[in-house]
C-alpha cells in the first residue's frame, strides 16, 4: 500500500467519527432543545409557582398521584403472577398471549379508550350488568384508573417477565431441595434477585400512567377535580389561550418523567454493579 494510499485509510475512522458525532448532536438538539426551552419558559416568567398555587391544577396533581398510585397498584397485583408464569412456563399459546398483553403498548391512546368504553359503558359489554349492580365506572375516578392500568400494566408485565427469567433456576432448586415450598422460594429467592428489573418495571408503568392523555379523555372525560389529570390540564390550557398556564402543567409533567428514567437507570445499574460485585 502507497503512503497516500494509508494516509487516507487512517483518515477514514476520523471522518467517520466526526460524522457519527455531528448527526448525533443533530439529534440530541432536536430532542432536547423544546424540553430545554419548555423548563425555560415556565422558570422564566414564573409560571410554575404560579399555575401550581391554582387550585385547579393543584387538584389535577393530587388526582394524577392517587391515581397512578392505584393503577400501578393493580399492575403489581396482577402482574406479577403473570410475569411468574410467562417466565417459568412455556405452553401452547404462550406466545400468542404475550402478544396480547404487549398489544396496548403500540396501540393509540384513543383505541384503547373506547375500546375500554365499549366494555364498561352503558351500552357496552358489561355495562347492563354494572347498571344493574348500582355501578357507574365511565367518566369517574375509577374509569381514569383503569385506563391508567390498561396501558401500564404491560410495561410491567414486560420488565418483571424479564427480571424473573434472568434469576438462575439453579437457585430455586437448591432452595426447594432445602425443603422450601413454591411460594417461600418466590418470597426468599426469585423476587429479591429480580427486584431490581420489578422496579423499574414499576417506575416506568408509574411514567405511563402518569403521561396518559388519549385513553383517560375517551373513557373517563376531563372533569375538573374528578377526572381532569395533569396532562388533561395540559390540554385544557392550551385549548382555553392559557399558553403559560399549559407551559407550566408541562413542565411538571416533564420534571416526572425525568426522574422516573433517572431512578430506573439507577436500578439497573444498581443490579449490573450488583451482578459484577458478585
Amino acid at each position: 500500500m502507497s503512503v497516500r494510499g494509508a494516509r487516507a485509510t487512517a483518515r477514514q475512522p476520523a471522518v467517520f467519527l466526526i460524522g457519527s458525532l455531528g448527526l448525533a448532536g443533530i439529534l440530541v438538539a432536536f430532542l432536547g432543545l423544546p424540553i430545554l426551552v419548555l423548563i425555560g419558559r415556565s422558570l422564566a416568567d414564573g409560571a410554575l409557582g404560579a399555575v401550581l398555587a391554582r387550585p385547579a391544577v393543584f387538584d389535577a396533581l393530587a388526582l394524577s398521584l392517587r391515581t397512578t398510585a392505584a393503577s400501578v397498584a393493580i399492575a403489581v397485583i396482577l402482574g406479577l403472577p403473570l410475569a411468574f408464569i410467562l417466565a417459568r412456563r412455556r405452553f401452547r399459546g404462550s406466545a400468542l398471549l404475550e402478544t396480547a398483553i404487549d398489544l396496548p403498548i403500540v396501540l393509540p391512546p384513543s383505541v384503547a379508550g373506547l375500546g375500554l368504553l365499549l366494555v364498561f359503558g352503558r351500552r357496552g359489554l358489561l355495562g347492563e350488568s354494572l347498571d344493574a349492580a348500582g355501578l357507574a365506572i365511565p367518566f369517574t375516578t375509577v374509569a381514569v384508573v383503569l385506563a391508567q392500568a390498561f396501558v401500564a400494566i404491560p410495561l410491567f408485565v414486560r420488565s418483571a417477565r424479564a427480571g424473573i427469567a434472568a434469576v438462575d433456576r439453579d437457585l430455586e432448586d437448591a432452595a426447594r431441595v432445602d425443603g422450601a415450598g413454591e411460594s417461600a422460594v418466590a418470597r426468599w429467592i426469585t423476587i429479591p434477585l429480580a427486584l431490581p428489573a420489578i422496579g423499574a418495571g414499576l417506575v416506568m408503568a408509574w411514567a405511563r400512567a402518569l403521561g396518559e392523555f388519549g385513553a383517560t379523555i375517551m373513557f373517563a372525560g376531563n372533569l375538573t377535580g374528578r377526572t381532569q389529570t395533569l396532562p388533561l390540564v395540559v390540554y385544557s390550557e392550551f385549548q382555553g389561550g392559557d399558553l403559560d398556564a399549559s407551559i407550566a402543567a408541562a413542565a411538571v409533567l416533564v420534571i416526572a418523567a425525568f426522574a422516573v428514567l433517572v431512578a430506573v437507570r439507577t436500578l439497573r445499574w444498581g443490579r449490573v454493579l450488583d451482578t459484577r460485585g458478585a
